[in-house]
């Protein structure tokens, strides 16, 4: 067989035309080695081919330049995909209080391809699915994949359906396992952050007997505990949220020296009104008033971690005399996880046929914890401070001296918000337990030419989450409060007393199950491949498949404790229980591969699905390779695609939770939705937030095109060029406060209102509505040469996106650009990213010099800045870009042993201030958990030991 020019150093590399993003490799190969390189099934197609000569972009990581990179999780990996989205999609952007459909997300992390969702994202485990996250029936949890079996990970750039069938718009993700392997491998990592918390562990073996080649067998295993230690915001000072002067300050007043309340439905020291007291001579009501910020008081900052309340930021006159608690420094920047894989194949040669059997299993505790519990009376939650409590009379004092309408309402009870630090931070558990056990043979078919492949695999993913510490049974916090012996009052330096510590055990909810999901997945597969027909061009190839599937997913969401007892706080979701739902699907697909001529190569595939409730869909996908030099290519495809609902979306009940912010007004009475507090009309409100299922839901579908070419220039060098474009429609998507609000005409029914008119809830719940469009540019590079005796390889690996909008019919015009804009619960749409690496080999050493950058976007804003109020001194509009740079040096001259070390952020960078704020549902407070890595400079080594 006889390669041209750039085929032949795309094989040489083993990039397929898509350059890895980890660095450069010494090209060590001959010509002649290349050109006994086997035809092999490439991730994209099923025509068995040479590796590096398909017509899409397909980037490949190896198990070297992940040990040399020190990424021990899919996480990690995922981090530094360019092609990756910034969703909220790894485990520190959910380690605080999440809402609707981010409840099922505890101890999992999700791959974000091209930006279009973990759901438009498929991730296969060599070559073939296996269940989703048990806890929303969703997407794959990466923590489930073995990373210390992994032999290289495969990530396609495009559209899949056609293929591989639902999910796989965004792209497609491989993790390919060891196979074949003999003797025994032993590896020890570390990865200490130079600052405490943060650190990460890893002890791996593996090995096997037989070789397949000579004894017809082999046996093999891999095993692996991995441990990641928890990350405190305490641990890091970037985290203040309090910089008012940047256009930032905490939005809560459920401080450690509770704040007092009025309350709708109770008798408080500040009745009558439910709205708050009046200065003497004035008309503007104050509600939520702590002592100690009141004129001559000792101050909010003498509270660990708090400050006064900005009412000008936060557009809100009547908090005055606020106090406000930092609930970002209480969140967990990275989860505390603990790992253990396994992975056992035995493998069976038959003549020319493979036997295998499979086993893959991972145990997974994850735990995330968060600010201490908020105590607000309420008339349904009746915390109550009583005349006889010992703080009682400091208290109304000093609030009388500075609203004296209030005197005659000494003795009433006290309603405040209050938190709760004796209580502890809060802390939900999640143990996973996943598997899959997989049969498969392969080998060639009776005809010349034609081989074929078939496996059966069943897959489950098992999630409990329990309550920890930090919860508590709400009647014994109301006896304990009412009686006096626990004191929400105490000044800083006092303690509470032992009959108050000894009611707060009492009350304790540690131990408690919230919720617990299982998704199982039963599979069955053949495909067959070979040549068609001898063309003057070359020869015509063909793949024909079937895929059977059947999909079962139960979720179990509690009521509350045992005997219904309340648990303050505790996300139950019994609402969205669902018992055992099964679903089939069954499909069949073609690929055909086409040499028109002798540079010139089409590929036209189709896939039928037939999914239980939703009916069959049709997909076809069409590539092309076109080379009219030997240094040049040119390659292309269309496709369209399409994902179904999941379980969740379908069958989930309606969730109700406070809106906690308070940029959000009634668009029926002001028409500029802007927050404003000298206009009644325009007041903040604070409805409750519907999240749920919808049985309705229809698949959504999706156009892909791409465009690019790769170039040989010069020798060992190589340059691709891919433009892509995704459009979705009828997306299945929750609609935005923004987006309802801006159409409040069409989106009537979605604001609820009691009796009187006034709002009361906005329902968020999955609908089928318009879609997305976005499109961008993806580049690479790479060159090498030899200096000083040594070698020495660059590479370069972007995404730049040009486009990214929504609508919210498919008759709509598009919407206003998204691009690099802040967006709380969705992807940025940041512009740039890239990777670029400097390695640098001689004898048995090698070195490599990274750079890693992620551009910036447009920040948030918080309602004073927005309505003109404020002018911050300090603000800007944007957040700053985010460098890290990285070096590791690997050497290989000890028998069977190596060794690598590493210095991750070597100038301890540390992330962009960001005017993101947890709001009580997300996570990040003055930084962006999704964008950048909070454990600064670490140092990493690995030791891997081969026994021959």
């Amino acid at each position: 067989m006889k390669l041209n020019t750039l085929t032949r150093k795309l094989a040489l590399i083993g990039l397929g035309g898509h350059l890895s993003l980890i660095g450069g490799m010494a090209l060590a190969q001959s010509s002649e080695a290349v050109q006994k390189i086997e035809r092999v099934e490439v991730l994209g197609s099923r025509i068995k081919r040479l590796q590096d000569e398909g017509a899409l972009p397909v980037q490949v990581i190896t198990a070297a330049q992940l040990a040399r990179d020190g990424i021990v999780s899919a996480e990690q990996l995922m981090g530094r995909i360019t092609s990756n989205g910034n969703g909220l999609d790894n485990m520190a952007s959910q380690s605080d209080v999440v809402g609707g459909d981010a409840r099922g997300n505890n101890g999992a992390s999700f791959a974000n391809l091209r930006g279009q969702g973990s759901r438009n994202t498929l991730v296969l485990l060599n070559g073939r699915r296996i269940a989703a996250h048990g806890l929303n029936g969703t997407a794959v949890n990466l923590n489930t994949i073995p990373m210390a079996a992994i032999e290289r990970v495969e990530i396609l750039k495009d559209g899949a359906s056609a293929l591989y069938g639902t999910d796989a718009i965004g792209g497609v993700i491989n993790f390919i396992l060891k196979k074949d392997l003999s003797g025994l491998n032993v590896q020890a990592f570390t990865d200490m952050a130079q600052e405490s918390g943060g650190n990460i562990t890893r002890l791996s073996a593996s090995g096997g007997i037989g070789n397949l080649a000579t004894d017809g067998y082999n046996a093999m295993f891999a095993l692996a505990r991995t441990e990641n230690k928890i990350l405190k915001g305490t641990q890091r000072d970037f985290v203040n949220t309090f910089q008012p002067d940047r256009g930032l300050s905490v939005d809560t007043r459920g401080t450690p020296v509770a704040t007092v309340f009025a309350r709708a439905g109770l008798t408080t020291i500040l009745s009558p009104s439910s709205s708050g007291v009046l200065l003497p001579g004035g008309t503007q009501r104050y509600n939520g008033i702590n002592m100690l910020g009141l004129p001559g008081a000792a101050g909010c900052q003498t509270m660990p971690n708090s400050q006064a309340y900005d009412a000008k930021l936060w557009a809100s006159p009547g908090t005055e005399y606020g106090c406000a608690w930092d609930t970002g420094v209480s969140a967990t920047l990275q989860q505390p996880v603990t790992n253990t894989s396994f992975v056992g194949r035995l493998s069976k040669s038959f003549g020319e046929h493979l036997l295998t059997a499979e086993f893959v299993g991972a145990k997974i505790d994850s735990a995330k914890e968060f600010s201490e519990v908020q105590l607000i009376s309420s008339s349904t939650n009746k915390y109550l401070y009583p005349s006889t409590g010992a703080s009682y009379n400091a208290v109304f004092d000093s609030i009388v001296k500075v609203f004296p309408s209030i005197a005659a309402n000494k003795g009433n009870p006290i309603a405040f918000r209050w938190r709760c630090m004796d209580c502890g931070p809060r802390e939900i558990a999640t143990e996973t337990e996943s598997a899959r056990f997989f049969v498969g043979l392969d080998g060639p078919l009776p005809w010349a030419g034609w081989d074929y492949k078939t496996g059966v695999s069943s897959a489950y993913s098992d999630d409990k989450s329990k309550l920890g510490s930090g919860y508590y049974f709400r009647d014994g916090m109301v006896a304990a409060i009412g009686s006096g012996n626990l004191d929400p009052f105490l000044l800083p330096g006092k303690a509470q007393s032992a009959a108050g510590l000894s009611a707060l055990e009492a009350a304790s909810a540690r131990g408690v199950t919230l919720y617990g999901g299982k998704f199982e997945v039963l599979q069955g597969d053949f495909s067959a491949s070979g040549p068609v027909a001898k063309l003057p061009a070359g020869m015509m190839m063909a793949a024909v498949g079937l895929d059977l599937r059947r999909e079962k997913f139960n979720f179990k969401g509690a009521d509350g404790a045992p005997n219904g007892a309340v648990v303050i706080a505790a996300p139950f979701d019994s609402s969205n229980a669902v018992d055992g739902v099964t679903r089939d699907v069954k499909a069949a697909y073609g690929e055909l591969m086409i040499p028109v001529l002798k540079n010139l190569e089409v590929t036209a595939a189709v896939r039928t699905d037939d999914y239980t409730g939703f009916g069959r869909t049709t997909n076809p996908k069409v590539s092309a390779r076109f080379a009219p030099v030997e240094s040049l290519a040119l390659r292309g495809s269309y496709s369209t695609g399409f994902r179904v609902p999941t379980f969740n979306q379908a069958l989930n009940g309606a969730t109700r939770s406070p809106f906690d912010g308070k940029d959000l007004v009634d668009p029926a009475a002001c028409p500029s939705l802007v927050v404003n507090p000298n206009n009644p009309k325009c007041v903040a409100v604070f409805p409750d937030i519907v999240n749920g299922g919808n049985m309705k839901l229809g698949p959504e579908t999706s156009k892909q095109a791409a465009f690019g070419l790769v170039l040989a220039p010069f020798q060992q060098t190589l340059l691709s060029l891919d433009w892509w474009q995704i459009e979705r429609s009828d997306a299945i998507r929750t609609p935005s406060l923004d987006e309802l609000k801006n159409n409040y005409s069409r989106f009537q029914d979605r604001f609820l209102r009691d009796p009187s008119g006034n709002l009361v809830g906005v329902d968020q719940r999955w609908f089928n509505a318009g879609g997305a469009k976005s499109s961008g540019l993806e580049l690479s590079a790479s060159t090498s040469g030899k200096a000083l005796a040594g070698t020495w390889s660059a590479s370069l690996e972007g995404s730049y996106l040009l486009n990214k909008k929504s609508r919210i019919s498919d008759t709509d015009p598009w919407g206003p650009s998204e691009l690099g804009q802040f967006n709380r619960y969705d992807d940025p749409g940041i512009r740039w990213k890239h990777v670029a690496n400097l390695t640098y080999a001689q004898d048995s050493w090698s070195s490599t010099f990274t750079q890693r950058y992620t551009g910036g976007y447009t920040d948030a804003v918080l309602p004073g800045v927005a309505n003109g109020t404020v002018k911050p001194a300090n603000w800007q509009a944007d957040v700053k870009s985010y460098i890290v740079y990285e070096l590791s040096a690997t050497y290989r001259g000890f028998k069977n042993l190596s060794v690598t070390g590493g210095i991750k952020n070597l100038f301890n960078t540390k992330p962009p201030f960001s005017a993101y704020y947890d709001a009580d549902l997300g996570s990040g407070s003055s930084w962006d958990p999704r964008v950048a890595d909070p454990r600064g400079r670490a140092f990493t080594l690995l030791v891997d030991y081969s026994f021959k």
